[in-house]
């Protein structure tokens, strides 16, 4: 009797051993999430904040989202759509990620959507990429983007150039799709209610000598539109500065982000008081952007004086990733048919307001109108001048009229 009594003990012990075991292994579960940025090239120093971003909001939830623990698997690429694929592939198919976040910019951001199409056992979310066409045309049903985009970043920035006095404009920007996205949020009111566009530059992307393109600018004209990016802005506002420019700029969103405002060239010093538009503002006052500034600026010493543009989007897009998981407590089973339904539902509370996401699951959310003011400190900042909320991808028209505009490109919309 008692060596019967003796075997049930060991059973019992050893079975609740096995369902601690168990426990243990399911708590030590690993998600993998690919997280590719843009670390070569013009953006590269966007995409290092770009990670900053994504690695805070995995901070903030001590690494964890749905009970499981998340492992980021890290990519590269230069702004290239051709290598942001492949890095994504790298990714999704040899490393197996089950979640991928990212790319950074325009055309990477298309190309990415087409590839995910490929793998519908994969979900993806967009890092910072912000051209139209990404969600708006032919959108893929496992491709989500929890920001505004492009040309929804320039709503209200048309009419502000206006009441600035700038009625004739020329126009230069990168050519590919996030420049194009940009020029239309400009153009669609500026065109509209009376403004002009004289004449347009469109560069390729990593352009170095902007002498000819400074030689077009006109006298005539009352402010110069400039949509470049990284490294390029720095190049053509070093350049202009050279050439003895000396017109009223507007800026594109990445034209006056912290990745620019910190170059060490004099015409920096010109760019106070020049108006942009963006999903964001390093000057907001609320408590939840105030919280993310701080937090940033503890975890990453070698970062800017304020995150960039990238930092905010990557930290937006990794927040609905987790949050997502956190809905579902981390099953990835059946498809994840369950996690997508929840990111449709989701509301990213996120430092700059609230963001929702369309049918196209593409975000809705607030643009911020800006200028650009120097801090007591010496160091650039944009400062918020007017908030437009609610703001969608047919950027405060109809469907029926902006379907009649069509999507943004080197002729939509024209003004001359």
């Amino acid at each position: 009797m008692v060596s019967k009594r003796r075997g049930l003990a060991r059973s019992i012990l050893g079975a609740a051993v096995a369902l601690a075991f168990a426990g243990t292994l399911q708590a030590q579960e690993v998600i993998k999430v690919g997280l590719l940025a843009t670390l070569e090239g013009p953006f590269a120093a966007g995409g290092q904040d770009g990670m900053r971003g994504a690695e805070l909001a995995l901070k903030q939830k001590n690494g964890m989202a749905g009970g499981k623990k998340i492992e980021f698997i890290k990519g590269s690429s230069d702004a290239s759509p051709d290598k942001a694929v492949n890095a994504t592939r790298k990714l999704v198919e040899q490393d197996k990620v089950q979640i991928m976040i990212g790319p950074l910019s325009g055309d990477e951001g298309i190309a990415v959507k087409n590839y995910s199409k490929t793998q519908p056992g994969v979900t993806f979310i967009n890092g910072s990429s912000g051209a139209q066409a990404t969600t708006l045309l032919d959108p893929s049903p496992n491709f989500f983007r929890f920001h505004t985009e492009g040309a929804q970043w320039m709503v209200g920035l048309g009419e502000h150039a206006l009441s600035k006095g700038y009625k004739r404009m020329y126009l230069i920007a990168e050519d590919y799709g996030f420049p194009y996205s940009q020029v239309q949020g400009f153009m669609a009111s500026y065109c509209a209610k009376g403004g002009r566009v004289v004449g347009k530059s469109w560069v390729p992307l990593g352009t170095k000598d902007y002498s000819s393109v400074v030689a077009k600018i006109p006298d005539n004209i009352d402010a110069v539109l400039v949509v470049l990016g990284g490294a390029d802005a720095v190049n053509f506002l070093t350049q202009y500065e050279q050439a003895g420019g000396d017109k009223p700029m507007v800026g594109g969103t990445i034209t006056v982000d912290q990745t620019v405002l910190n170059f060490k060239g004099k015409r920096r010093e010109s760019l106070v008081g020049t108006p942009s538009a963006s999903p964001m503002a390093d000057s907001l006052d609320t408590p939840e952007w105030k919280k993310f500034v701080s937090d940033y600026k503890a975890n990453f010493k070698d970062g800017f004086p304020s995150p960039s543009l990238f930092a905010f989007l990557y930290y937006i897009s990794t927040r609905a990733a987790l949050e997502g998981l956190d809905a579902v407590k981390g099953d990835l089973s059946d498809g994840q048919k369950k996690y997508r339904a929840a990111l449709q539902k989701l509301v990213v509370k996120g430092p700059a307001g609230d963001v929702h996401i369309d049918e196209n699951r593409n975000g809705v959310g607030t643009t911020y109108i800006t200028e650009v003011v120097r801090n007591a400190d010496g160091t650039l900042a944009n400062k918020v001048i007017k908030a437009v909320p609610n703001v969608s991808q047919t950027l405060g028209l109809s469907k029926a009229e902006f379907q009649k505009m069509g999507l943004g490109s080197r002729d939509v919309p024209n003004c001359p």
